[in-house]
């Protein structure tokens, strides 16, 4: 099986269709969006209620506060409702400011407006995303 390198969590990991699609968005965050690449971590493990939830990518400010949830699927899997369910389900934990759901091939970014999210044309910067 393939491996690949991911550096945020420094470490090898098995190249899934998956792992290829949050890698490549990891190299978008940092390339597009200027996001310091000390201030991501992925498949990060928390908790909603008794559920166990693991977030494939969130970004953080300057003071460890997340400011981005952003879920991979692979390609092929269609960024649908349940997909949306899931990021929104994340979020009632981290209250984040943006929500990116991505297929590698499909990429929808929303932004958070008052008590809803509302979807983006644009990729925002690192500090469009850290403006309080």
């Amino acid at each position: 099986m393939s491996r690949i390198f991911d550096p945020l969590r420094k470490t090898e990991v098995e190249l899934t269709p998956e792992e290829q699609v949050r890698q490549w968005f990891i190299g978008v965050l940092v390339e597009t969006a200027g996001v310091p690449q000390h201030l991501m971590m992925s498949e990060v493990a928390f908790r909603f209620g008794s559920k166990r939830y693991r977030a494939d990518i969130l970004v953080y400010d300057r003071n460890a506060a997340p400011v981005c949830i952003v879920e991979c699927k692979r390609p092929g899997v269609e960024i649908d409702a349940d997909v949306v369910r899931q990021a929104l389900r994340y979020d009632a934990v981290l209250s984040v400011r943006y929500i990116m759901l991505t297929n590698g091939k499909n990429t929808y970014i929303y932004k958070r407006d008052g008590g809803s999210f509302v979807r983006m044309d644009r990729f925002p910067t690192y500090e469009q995303m850290t403006i309080q």
